[in-house]
């Protein structure tokens, strides 16, 4: 299977091998090409965590939720935007399907988030904007273990 969007699974199993700062580029491209509601791009913004201090913060405040990837893509969106929550599940998706075309693993993490959400001296330290909340964390890095994932009839489709 070569589609990344068919390739993608949810990896939970890291190796500690650092994610190359070509492929980090190539991620944030990904972020990027994001759609947003009503061209409303300054509701959402990202914090690329890379830095071990910070990995090793975030994994305490979220009691390991992040599976100790080398790479964390936390996005954060204004607290009373409409769009804000869809927008960065989209870019998250991107920043996904990028990582397997990569040959990189991911994971859309919601509770991390949440859980991060609480930590507001955290939040100052990764810069995250005042009014901005965090909505969803992808953590990304070199798979310790390949799910075997067949979601070929996952979900139930209607065809008329």
């Amino acid at each position: 299977m070569t589609d990344p969007v068919l390739k993608r699974v949810a990896v939970r199993k890291y190796t500690s091998e650092k994610v190359a700062p070509e492929d980090i580029n190539k991620l944030i491209a990904a972020f990027q090409a994001a759609p947003c509601g009503m061209h409303e791009a300054d509701v959402m913004q990202m914090t690329v965590v890379e830095d071990e201090t910070f990995l090793s913060k975030i994994e305490q405040v979220t009691n390991n939720a992040c599976y100790n990837a080398p790479l964390l893509f936390v996005i954060n969106v204004k607290k009373d935007s409409s769009f804000g929550e869809r927008d960065a599940s989209v870019a998250a998706e991107n920043l996904m399907i990028e990582a397997a075309e990569l040959n990189l693993g991911s994971v859309y993490l919601m509770n991390a988030a949440l859980v991060l959400n609480s930590a507001s001296d955290l939040q100052k330290e990764l810069r995250i904007p005042t009014g901005f909340q965090t909505c969803v964390i992808v953590a990304c890095g070199h798979a310790a273990e390949q799910p075997d994932n067949n979601r070929a009839n996952r979900y139930q489709v209607i065809r008329k």
